[in-house]
C-alpha cells in the first residue's frame, strides 16, 4: 500500500486534496472511515465503529470530531490509479478553526448534509471556509435511509427533498464565491457532482454510476422496505462512487494552484519563486504552508501541511517566516490513516508532515531561502471565552507551562496567555466546550492536574468619535515629539479586513492591488499609499510630510501601534475598528537620541492619548444562535432568550419544529445548553450562525470597565479620564 502511494506522489495529475465538510453529526467521520475501508486502508468490520479519524480518546467519548486528521488513499478508475489525501473536520462550531486551517491544505471539499435536516448554520459555516479560500465545493447527501423509514417518502419526495437542498447549496456557492468561480462551481445531479447514499450503511448512488449500474432509487427503497439493505453496499459501494466523482470533479493540485496562488500568496507571481509556486514544480525552490501541528511522544513536533513548490528531502535546511531562523528538516513524513511513514523525499502538491522544524507555528510558511509569505490563514470567529488556569499541585507549574505551549501549537484558535511571575494563565476559546475540551486533555494526555477559574468573556476597545485635537507622545529625553489622532474606521474597511480582501500586517511596499482596493472603498489614491500596518481590524497611517528621519523610526512606530492594538487604554482589552493616524513629528537629529527606549513610550503615549478623547468605549461579543424546538415550547424559548439579553431576529416554523434566530451577548450564555434543555424538556438545540461585537450597553459600561480593571490589577483612576 505504502509503495502504491510513494509511487503516486510523483504524480501530481493523479493527486487530488480534498477535505470534509459538514454541520455536526451530519455523519462526516463515519462517511471518512467507510471511504478508507473501501479503499483497504482499515478492515470492512470496524468502519464506522472504529472512527479512525477520531484517535484522540476525548473524541471517541464525546463522538465529535474536535481535530482535523489526515489521511491518504489510492482509488482506481478504469485503468489508472490516483492518489486521495482526506482531511476530515470537525463541524461543532467551537472548533471551526481546524476547517480554516485544513482548507488552505485541501483543493476540493466534500459538503456532506443530512437529507432529513438539509443545509443547516454549521454547513454555511464550513462552505463559507472552502469557497474563501477557492476550493471547489461537491455534494453528499447523507442519511438517505432515514428519508425512507422515518420519513417513508416514494422515489418522487426523495427528488424533490434532493432539489431543495441542491438548490439552496448552489445559491450559497453563486453567492459566497469569488467572481468567476459562482457559476463555474455550480452542482448538479446530471454531471454527477452531487452523490445520495447513507455512510452508515456504506452505499451511494451518483447520476453516472446509477446509468452505468442500472440501480435506481426505485431498488434502494425495496431494499429498506424488506430490511435488505445491506446488498447495496457491495452494488454500489460508498467509496467507489464517492472517490469517483472526487477524481473527476475536483481538480489536481496543478490545476488547482493556478488560480488559488493568487488569492493566498501576495508575492510576485512573475518571479522564479512565483512561478514554481503557481505552476507547483518540483524542480522549484521548496514553499511548504504549515496548516496542523501536532505533537507526538516519540517524534516531537510534527508539521503537518501542504507542499505548493519543490521536493522536500529530509536534511535540507529550510526559513520559517514567522520565527525568521533556518532549521533542518529530520525527517519526511506521508499519511497511512493515522499511521506515518517515513519517506526520503515528496515533491510539490502532496500533503506531508515534518519533524524537525521546532518551535513551528501553525500558517507559518516554510521555504528555500526568505520569501514572501503565505497570507495569514484567516479564522472566522475569534476566541471570546477565557478561564484562568493554574496548577493544582505548585510542583506542577512547570510542566504546565510547557503543556500550554504545545496545546496552543495543536490549536492556535486557542489564545493562551502564560504570566511565569504570578502562575496564572490565561487560556481563552471559542466557547464552553473548546476550553472544556482543552481542560480535559490537559488532564487526561498530559497527566497535569489544573483548576480553573468561571468563565469570562472577552471584550473588545474602540472609539466613538475623531480626537477633537491632536495628542503629543513626548519621549523621556524630551527631544522626541509625535502627534496622534484617533478615529472610527469605516465599516467598509472592518468588513473588507474581516473577509480577507485588506491582508493583516505591515505595509512595506503598496501593490496597485492593495491601493485600488483601498480607492475602491472609499480612500483617495494619496491616502491610500500611506497606510503602514492593518493589525487587529486596525489600521496605522502616516501622514507626516517631509519628515527626514521618518523611515528611521517606522518600524518602532509599528512596533507600539500593535502593542496599543493588543490592550487598549480603558480596560487593557484589545482594540478593533480604530483608524490611528500619526500627523506630525519633531525627531531629534541624531539616531542615539531616537532609539526604542525614547520612542517606544512616546508612540504609545500618543496613541493611548488620542483614543482617550475619542470617547472610547467597550465592545462586548454577540454571538447571533438559531434555535430549533418543537412548537409547544415557543413561549419558553422566547422567555429564555429575553431573560439572556438576547433579541429576536427571525421565526418561522417547519413541520413541528420553531426556528428562532437570534442574537445573545456571549457574558450571558454561560450555562446556555442545560437551561436550553430544561426549558425545553431536551428537546431544543442550538447552534451557531455569526459573531460579531456590538456595544455594550451604556448602563454596563462603567460598571464593567471597574470590573475588568479591578480583575486585572490595573489602577481605577486612570479610565475615570475615559
Amino acid at each position: 500500500m505504502v509503495d502504491r502511494v510513494r509511487r503516486l506522489n510523483g504524480m501530481p495529475e493523479h493527486i487530488r486534496n480534498i477535505g470534509v465538510c459538514a454541520h455536526i453529526d451530519h455523519g462526516k467521520t463515519t462517511f471518512s472511515d467507510n471511504l478508507l475501508a473501501g479503499a483497504g486502508m482499515i478492515s470492512k468490520e470496524l468502519a464506522g465503529e472504529l472512527l479512525v479519524l477520531d484517535f484522540h480518546e476525548d473524541e471517541q467519548q464525546r463522538g465529535i470530531t474536535i481535530d482535523a486528521a489526515n489521511v491518504s488513499m489510492v482509488h482506481q478508475v478504469h485503468d489508472s490509479e490516483f492518489l486521495v489525501n482526506l482531511i476530515d473536520t470537525p463541524g461543532h462550531i467551537d472548533f471551526s478553526g481546524d476547517v480554516t486551517r485544513a482548507m488552505r491544505a485541501v483543493d476540493g471539499a466534500i459538503v456532506l448534509c443530512d437529507s432529513v435536516e438539509g443545509i443547516m448554520p454549521q454547513t454555511e459555516t464550513v462552505l463559507r471556509q472552502a469557497l474563501r479560500e477557492r476550493v471547489k465545493p461537491v455534494l453528499f447527501i447523507n442519511k438517505v435511509d432515514r428519508l425512507i423509514r422515518e420519513l417513508k417518502l416514494d422515489p418522487k419526495g426523495m427528488q424533490e427533498r434532493f432539489v431543495k437542498i441542491i438548490t439552496e447549496i448552489n445559491r450559497l456557492i453563486r453567492n459566497i464565491a469569488d467572481e468567476g468561480f459562482g457559476e463555474q462551481w455550480q452542482v448538479g445531479v446530471e454531471q454527477g457532482s452531487v452523490c445520495f447514499g447513507s455512510a452508515v450503511h456504506n452505499w451511494a448512488l451518483s447520476f453516472p454510476y446509477m446509468k452505468a449500474s442500472g440501480i435506481t432509487f426505485g431498488d434502494v427503497i425495496k431494499a429498506y422496505e424488506t430490511d435488505n439493505y445491506e446488498p447495496l453496499a457491495e452494488k454500489a459501494p460508498l467509496h467507489v462512487v464517492v472517490l469517483d466523482m472526487v477524481v473527476k470533479h475536483h481538480p489536481n493540485p496543478i490545476q488547482a494552484q493556478k488560480y488559488r496562488v493568487p488569492k493566498i500568496w501576495h508575492g510576485d507571481i512573475e518571479s522564479e519563486v512565483g512561478k514554481s509556486i503557481i505552476g507547483c514544480d518540483p524542480k522549484g525552490p521548496v514553499a511548504f504552508i504549515c496548516t496542523k501541528i501536532v505533537v507526538d511522544k516519540h517524534a516531537g513536533e510534527i508539521a503537518a501541511g501542504r507542499l505548493w513548490s519543490g521536493t522536500v528531502k529530509s536534511g535540507i535546511e529550510v526559513w520559517m517566516s514567522m520565527n525568521k531562523k533556518s532549521v533542518r528538516i529530520q525527517q519526511v513524513v506521508i499519511y497511512n490513516g493515522p499511521k506515518r511513514e517515513i519517506i526520503d523525499e515528496v515533491p510539490a502538491g502532496n500533503i506531508i508532515g515534518l519533524i524537525g522544524l521546532k518551535n513551528i507555528f501553525s500558517g507559518e510558511t516554510v521555504s528555500e531561502g526568505q520569501i514572501e509569505p503565505f497570507e495569514s490563514i484567516k479564522h472566522i470567529f475569534e476566541p471570546v471565552v477565557t478561564k484562568a488556569i493554574e496548577a493544582a499541585k505548585p510542583s506542577d507549574l512547570p510542566r504546565l507551562v510547557e503543556v500550554l505551549r504545545v496545546v496552543n501549537k495543536e490549536d492556535p484558535t486557542l489564545f493562551v496567555e502564560i504570566n511565569e511571575e504570578t502562575g496564572e494563565h490565561l487560556i481563552s476559546g471559542m466557547g464552553e466546550l473548546h476550553l472544556e475540551v482543552i481542560e480535559n486533555r490537559i488532564r487526561t494526555e498530559k497527566g497535569v492536574e489544573v483548576k480553573t477559574s468561571p468563565p469570562i468573556v472577552t471584550f473588545r476597545e474602540t472609539v466613538g468619535i475623531k480626537s477633537p485635537q491632536e495628542v503629543e507622545g513626548k519621549s523621556p529625553n524630551k527631544h522626541n515629539k509625535l502627534y496622534f489622532l484617533a478615529e472610527p474606521l469605516d465599516e467598509g474597511f472592518r468588513e473588507a479586513i474581516r473577509s480577507g480582501r485588506i491582508p493583516e500586517g505591515r505595509i512595506k511596499k503598496h501593490d496597485d492591488q492593495l491601493v485600488k482596493t483601498f480607492v475602491e472603498l472609499g480612500m483617495d489614491t494619496k491616502m491610500a499609499r500611506k497606510v503602514k500596518n492593518v493589525f487587529n481590524g486596525n489600521m496605522l497611517i502616516d501622514q507626516t510630510r517631509g519628515e527626514v528621519h521618518i523611515g528611521e523610526i517606522m518600524e518602532l512606530v509599528n512596533d507600539m501601534f500593535e502593542d496599543v492594538m493588543k490592550a487598549g487604554p480603558i480596560a487593557r482589552e484589545k482594540c478593533n475598528g480604530i483608524r490611528i493616524t500619526l500627523v506630525d513629528t519633531k525627531l531629534h537629529e541624531d539616531t542615539i537620541h531616537r532609539g526604542p527606549a525614547q520612542m517606544y513610550p512616546a508612540v504609545r503615549d500618543g496613541i493611548r492619548g488620542a483614543i482617550l478623547i475619542s470617547r472610547p468605549y467597550l465592545m462586548e461579543p454577540i454571538q447571533t444562535l438559531q434555535f430549533e424546538a418543537p412548537v409547544d415550547y415557543m413561549g419558553e424559548l422566547s422567555k429564555l432568550i429575553a431573560n439572556k439579553r438576547g433579541y429576536l431576529l427571525e421565526m418561522h416554523q417547519k413541520g413541528e419544529q420553531t426556528i428562532v434566530k437570534a442574537k445573545m451577548p456571549v457574558a450571558e450564555m454561560f450555562g446556555m445548553t442545560s437551561e436550553l434543555r430544561s426549558a425545553t424538556s431536551g428537546r431544543g438545540v442550538h447552534y451557531l450562525v455569526d459573531q460579531s461585537f456590538e456595544k455594550l450597553p451604556n448602563e454596563l459600561q462603567g460598571k464593567l470597565i471597574s470590573q475588568i480593571r479591578q480583575r486585572k490589577g490595573l489602577k481605577l483612576e486612570e479610565e475615570q479620564q475615559a
